[in-house]
């Protein structure tokens, strides 16, 4: 199989990981910097360059796509998928995963618990902000962050709204979320591959921070699911249209909360944590699907 890793370079570990196993399967590997990669659009002659050359067409892709280039990474999976690659996620479910309203839109239409969320741009409603919120505490954040950047805690209601006034002058939309006491600065993130969570592991802020990602300097241990949360995390990653993904969940009093479902998740962490070949399971799911017609996309922007 020709298969195609779109990555900001091949020292990332989840590309290492990928390569390492797919090249181990006998497959024909390709790790393209899709920032420098260009496309030439004309009739009936669609071109992905790169370094100067056309590019063959892929049997298959897996996309790689960092927050920071979610649009123009995007533009370059539709050129491969106009060409007839097999992706591992589509243009359509990258692109709504990283819009943080339209991923709990997805997500509470589809029965899947979600902390509750007010979205806005001003704070002229501020009291019913809150209240629709759940009150103080609260977490107020970015509508486009990620890493676990642009997330606030406002303590109390004037906390709150200073921040979101804040957010107002720079013109920034945002999410104001309830703050659930019970999971402060822990959360859980399981990693689902073709209807099938493969690892697991639970993140826990060291500083005493709030935000539980390991960007923020969050640390990882190996967790064991109940059934509720592997079946959220499933039906999660269903609901987006990304059969290979990262789903971050909350422990609450009233269930599994998720998140984020994340497009592009590492799996660094779950790896070295297991002890799980997280890169094979990946590379398994590619094998078996890489030949078959792509599913239309029934979910929409």
């Amino acid at each position: 199989m020709k298969l195609a890793i779109l990555s900001n370079g091949p020292g990332n570990y989840t590309t290492k990981r990928l390569k390492e196993e797919a090249l181990k399967r006998g497959h024909d590997v390709t790790v393209i910097k899709y920032k420098d990669a260009y496309t030439a659009v004309e009739a009936n002659n669609n071109q992905v360059r790169y370094m100067g050359e056309t590019l063959d067409k892929y049997d298959a892709i897996i996309p790689r796509i960092a927050q920071s280039y979610t649009k123009y990474g995007t533009a370059i999976v539709r050129q491969f998928e106009s060409q007839g690659s097999y992706s591992t996620a589509s243009s359509l479910a990258i692109n709504r995963s990283r819009d943080k309203l339209r991923a709990y839109q997805i997500l509470a239409k589809a029965g899947v618990g979600i902390p509750k969320t007010v979205f806005a741009r001003e704070s002229a409603s501020f009291d019913d902000i809150v209240e629709l919120a759940g009150g103080a505490p609260l977490i107020i954040k970015v509508a486009k962050g990620t890493h676990g950047n642009g997330v606030v805690l406002a303590e109390t209601a004037k906390a709150a709204k200073a921040v979101m006034q804040a957010f107002y002058v720079e013109g920034v939309n945002f999410l104001v979320q309830e703050f659930v006491k019970e999971s402060a600065g822990t959360d859980i993130r399981a990693l689902v591959v073709g209807g099938r969570v493969v690892a697991s592991v639970k993140r826990q802020s060291l500083d005493g921070d709030f935000r539980s990602n390991t960007h923020q300097g969050g640390e990882g241990q190996k967790v064991k699911l109940t059934d509720e949360e592997r079946k959220t995390a499933i039906k999660a990653a269903k609901a987006m249209g990304l059969p290979i993904c990262g789903v971050d969940m909350m422990r609450s009093e009233r269930g599994p909360l998720v998140l984020e479902v994340n497009s592009s998740a590492s799996i660094k962490t779950p790896e070295l944590i297991t002890g799980r070949n997280v890169a094979e399971k990946i590379i398994e799911y590619v094998e078996m699907n890489a030949k078959r017609k792509p599913r239309k996309d029934k979910i929409g922007a």
